[in-house]
Parts: C-alpha cells; sequence; structure tokens
C-alpha cells in the first residue's frame, strides 16, 4: 500500500499539498548591489516550511549556471537574473501573479 500524506489524506502520488502551497506564495525577486558592485537577484516570500528550498536553490542555480545560496529563507543567486528567475519560478510551477519583479538597485 502507498504511502499517504499526513495534511491532504491522499496517496503521495496524488498529493496536492506542494500545488496548493505554491499558488499561495507572494514572491519578490529583487536585484541588489553588494560589495565591489557586484550585482545579486535576491528572491524573498517563499515559505519554506511548503516548499523544499534546497531543491529549489539548486535547481535555479543549475538553470542559470551561476552561483548561489540560501540564507534565513531568501534565496541570493550571482548576477543579474531577474527575468530568468522569474521565468524559471513559472515552469517550477509558481503561477505569474504571485511573481514581483522589481530592476532598481
Amino acid at each position: 500500500m502507498s504511502e499517504v500524506c499526513s495534511k491532504c489524506g491522499l496517496p503521495k502520488d496524488l498529493c496536492v499539498c506542494e500545488t496548493i502551497a505554491k499558488e499561495e506564495q507572494h514572491i519578490e525577486v529583487k536585484l541588489i548591489k553588494k560589495k565591489f558592485g557586484k550585482l545579486s537577484t535576491i528572491v524573498v516570500g517563499i515559505n519554506d516550511k511548503n516548499i523544499n528550498m534546497k531543491e529549489l536553490v539548486t535547481e535555479l542555480k543549475s538553470k542559470l549556471a551561476c552561483g548561489g545560496t540560501l540564507k534565513d529563507g531568501v534565496i541570493e543567486l550571482q548576477g543579474k537574473h531577474l527575468a530568468k528567475v522569474r521565468q524559471a519560478l513559472i515552469e517550477f510551477g509558481f503561477p505569474s501573479s504571485t511573481i514581483k519583479v522589481f530592476e532598481r538597485c
């Protein structure tokens, strides 16, 4: 017998908890200037309790071919990747209406 999700009560292969969690996020993608004038893309607002953040950071880093880290629920990627991060988050299942991009440093 297959495993059952503790939140929704459905079998793991039919579980929709992560999909619902992705729809409830309010994500902000920002560009900041770091030490020595380096640019970094910051992703804020993803609730790390419902989403596997380590997997998401790894996928973003490999898709964008850049370095990055996860600190205190904030994803920090090296370089200017605003549009690419937005597109990647949409591909990962986050609705485009919940993603806001701020281009000012």
